[in-house]
């Protein structure tokens, strides 16, 4: 299907108008009118894009402000943008893998921190034996902070079970929580306090709730001192001056659009009858739903949700997505119709 204007809440497909539950623009910022204001005088200012080296003798203060920002945001010692979540999540990859002896990886990470060698964390229902052995090394765990068909963040309580003699770094994917989970949608970095981690990396893409092109990297103030020396950010263009401003400046839309999405999923939770075959999380605003034939019935009603092949299952992924752009009618029409359907 194809579409002539940002999949808003109300798409237009051959003349004839679609309720929309799909994408990932979670808090609705694309095209939030203010939020579009600020992008424009940023423009104005610091122009459509700006590709000289992060480290050349010329420096941009608006890095200074959007990294500041989502660095206390986000609760890390320190952040840095990039062009790219992609790009962000390969960096993190490129920099560890020298100082790392064995990478282990939970189940549905991301391609963007995807290792070829990495070792899965799991075999079975059991932490791997390779994780429990008497090796003293220094191990990169790799994980997304809610993977693909789920509705809750990642359980890294295991990790305690890790010996001491392995000297653990853990690299997490927030691409779908940050502005989303959290206090404010600061997401999950700031609550991992495990003792086993020796150090914490956080990659995101900003082009989800974040309503921006580019990614983050956040960390400890060493570690990202090092991504900033290293050659292949050195030799990049960064993320959109104008973008990363605009991070800096919607501060407080941001919280303004984080609070709707937090009613609309409370309306939800309050309406929608709970079943096993609708797997829905009042925290989360995804809803995966295991209704056969549900597809047809949400097209006969004027409805599109997500639909397509994930790298990372066996399955075609269908998933309902609520921002905060949806308003209380949609909400019940959707309600409405799981309703009706569970059974």
């Amino acid at each position: 299907m194809k579409v002539n204007q940002f999949p808003d809440r109300i798409i237009e497909i051959e003349n004839e108008e679609y309720l929309y539950f799909g994408g990932t623009a979670y808090l609705g910022l694309p095209t939030h009118p203010e939020f579009q204001k600020l992008l424009l005088k940023n423009i104005l200012q610091w122009g459509t894009a700006y590709g000289s080296s992060r480290s050349a003798n010329i420096q941009l203060t608006a890095y200074e402000n959007g990294e500041r920002f989502l660095a206390n945001y986000i609760k890390a010692d320190d952040a840095l943008t990039l062009s790219s979540g992609m790009l962000a999540g390969k960096l993190i990859v490129e920099a560890l893998t020298p100082e790392t002896d064995c990478f282990f990886h939970f189940p549905d990470t991301h391609t963007a921190i995807k290792v070829p060698n990495s070792l899965p964390v799991f075999i079975g229902n059991e932490l791997n034996p390779r994780l429990l052995d008497n090796v003293t090394e220094k191990i990169t765990i790799l994980t997304d902070s809610v993977p693909s068909f789920h509705i809750k963040p990642i359980d890294l309580s295991i990790l305690n079970s890790i010996p001491s003699n392995k000297e653990i770094t853990l690299v997490i994917d927030e691409s779908h929580s940050l502005g989303i989970l959290g206090t404010y949608g600061c997401g999950i970095y700031s609550t991992i306090n495990i003792p086993n981690i020796k150090r914490k990396i956080m990659v995101s893409s900003l082009g989800k709730a974040f309503g921006l092109t580019g990614g983050v990297i956040a960390s400890d103030s060493e570690f990202i001192n090092q991504i900033a020396t290293h050659d292949t950010f050195v030799s990049s263009a960064g993320m959109n001056t104008a973008f990363v401003q605009t991070m800096a400046d919607a501060a407080a839309i941001y919280l303004q659009q984080h609070q709707k999405l937090k009613d609309s999923l409370n309306y939800i939770n309050t309406h929608l009858i709970k079943n096993r075959v609708v797997h829905f999380d009042p925290n989360y605003p995804l809803i995966y739903p295991e209704i056969e034939g549900l597809n047809e019935i949400f097209t006969a009603n004027k409805i599109i949700v997500t639909n397509f092949k994930y790298p990372t299952d066996t399955k075609d992924l269908n998933r309902i997505v609520i921002t905060a752009n949806h308003k209380k009618e949609d909400l019940d029409k959707i309600i409405h119709i799981l309703n009706q359907n569970q059974f």
